[in-house]
């Protein structure tokens, strides 16, 4: 008897299924806006340079009697190209002489002005406080947003490569649950961070866990589940991603202070960690590991909670000593995963360049990425993997590509063709994953997912990284962005189609859905089989 056959009669979507799924939806919910976060907490508010004339209560008191707010801002702080105050320079003295000057004439004679000695004012209407605020992160630091961005995005990447081998070596749980009380303890810490190096510090540190969580869930649901209904759990999960990206837009919106924001969201995870305790070792992994007791043990618990208590059943596996994968289709699932990364961060990392509203468009996104998991549903039954990915990828390349060259008026076809975008590699995404599953064999299911995810965080570190070309030129960043995602989708055209196939257990699995022929160790097989009848026998 196959797994699929034994989970089946053990119940393949009970109550046991269901309640794994709804914990993993709504620490999904909560583990998401981490990603995310600096949208909100490192958001930069308008700022110009501290100027004594204007912000030293004594001397400005006097002043203002008689010069407006206005006047003396303009006599204090020039003006950029598009006759707004610049943000990081003011005049060294005050120019008493351009109160009588018509803005828009140019002055022959260019006062000397200075950086922001001084420090900054900031505009606190919108954000009352961020970690550009608090630590200065504007003019010749801005791009330090970025670092912690990058930092974060790197720890997630060695993250992945350090416990996914551990989740193989030690199970899914276990790692699990490390990793959500970690994320938990370094995110509530970063709250209260004292310097700029600490908070960089905790985040690459949150990064560690944040793709393990994601990780082990998705193995620990696709193992529990069967393949006819694999499709559905893994769209509701992803959906969970969206309605975390509006769970966030929203609660940004009600709390603009950056520390209880980061307690708001890191805080229920310590919750989190009581029901995780009713969760259940994926029964694969133990039987492919060669702890057969406690698989049937784990197995006859979910039975039980099913409502089968009575189940009676043998199971027959065949293993096969690990040999080499096909290489060069793991290759093409490498690209893939960095490729689509690269475009989801490089959007929704950048609300900031579609407008001012960051709020609506964390929302919006959420909803279009939530609406694109469903239609992923309906086109991964329909039209397969792989056409799933090719054409959301190719729909979102054109997208990024087209808004581009859009001029700035244009502001509502813009944020149309944003989310057209975002909900199209989401969508793509959403087949990748499933692809992803159904592809990596159990026994080493979460190391090779591990490295995959990796190339899918080296994506998420170099799309922030690219905004740094801004500085060459405003449409490099966004072409780079729209390129590569049309280029991901040519790249899943040599992988196999996969649609309703059961899980791969073993490297032979694989090895049998690619064409490769392999030595089963039949003596091998025979005592394991024989050591579960027994097993069987004696409960």
């Amino acid at each position: 008897m196959s797994f699929e056959e034994l989970l089946d009669q053990a119940g393949g979507l009970g109550r046991f299924q269901i309640f794994q799924l709804v914990l993993f939806c709504i620490t999904n919910i909560l583990t998401y806006p981490h990603i995310v976060l600096e949208n909100f907490t490192a958001a930069t508010p308008d700022h110009r340079c501290w100027v004594q004339i204007l912000d030293n209560d004594t001397v400005s008191g006097n002043v203002t009697r008689t010069l407006s707010q206005d006047a003396l801002l303009r006599i204090s702080i020039p003006l950029d190209s598009n006759l707004k105050p610049e943000k990081c320079r003011r005049f060294i003295l005050p120019q008493w002489q351009l109160l009588h000057l018509n803005e828009t004439v140019t002055n022959t004679a260019e006062p000397d002005t200075e950086p922001c000695v001084d420090g900054w004012v900031y505009d606190r209407s919108y954000f009352p406080s961020t970690i550009i605020t608090e630590w200065d992160l504007v003019c010749e630091s801005q791009s330090l947003k970025s670092v912690v961005q990058t930092l974060f995005m790197t720890g997630s990447l060695l993250g992945s490569l350090i416990y996914s081998p551990l989740s193989d070596r030690f199970g899914r749980k276990v790692v699990y649950q490390w990793c959500l009380l970690q994320l938990g303890i370094v995110d509530t810490a970063a709250a209260f961070a004292p310097t700029f190096l600490i908070y960089c510090i905790l985040r690459f540190w949150a990064g560690l866990n944040i793709m393990t969580i994601t990780i082990n869930s998705f193995s620990l649901m696709s193992e529990w589940t069967i393949s006819k209904r694999k499709s559905v759990g893994v769209v509701l999960m992803m959906s969970s991603y969206s309605i975390g990206q509006m769970f966030l837009g929203g609660l940004a919106f009600a709390i603009r202070n950056w520390h209880t924001l980061h307690l708001a969201v890191s805080v229920p995870l310590f919750v989190l960690l009581f029901p995780s305790r009713k969760l259940v070792e994926s029964f694969r992994w133990l039987i492919v590991r060669n702890q057969l007791e406690k698989g049937v043990k784990e197995l006859r618990r979910v039975a039980h909670i099913n409502g089968k208590k009575n189940a009676e059943e043998t199971l027959t596996i065949e293993m096969a000593l690990p040999r080499a994968l096909n290489v060069i289709r793991c290759l093409f699932s490498f690209h893939f995963r960095f490729s689509s990364a690269v475009s989801f961060y490089g959007l929704v990392l950048n609300l900031q360049h579609l407008g001012s509203n960051i709020f609506m468009f964390q929302v919006l996104f959420g909803a279009i990425t939530l609406t694109a998991r469903f239609v992923s549903l309906w086109t991964l039954n329909y039209m397969g993997l792989r056409t799933n990915q090719i054409l959301f990828s190719f729909l979102a390349g054109v997208s990024i590509l087209v808004n581009t060259f859009l001029p700035q008026e244009m502001q509502i076809l813009r944020v149309v063709l944003a989310t057209l975008g975002i909900g199209c590699v989401s969508a793509a995404s959403t087949g990748s994953t499933l692809h992803q599953i159904e592809l990596l064999p159990t026994v080493f299911r979460s190391t090779l997912g591990g490295i995959i995810s990796g190339f899918h965080r080296i994506g998420a570190i170099v799309a922030p990284l690219l905004m740094i070309l801004l500085g060459y030129s405003l449409h490099l960043p966004w072409i780079i962005y729209g390129v590569i995602t049309l280029l991901a989708g040519l790249v899943i055209l040599p992988l196999p189609e996969t649609r309703n196939q059961p899980l791969v257990n073993t490297i032979q699995d694989v090895e049998n859905n690619t064409g490769i022929k392999t030595e089963t160790h039949s003596t091998e097989t025979e005592q394991k089989i024989q050591k579960l009848i027994l097993i069987f026998r004696d409960n």
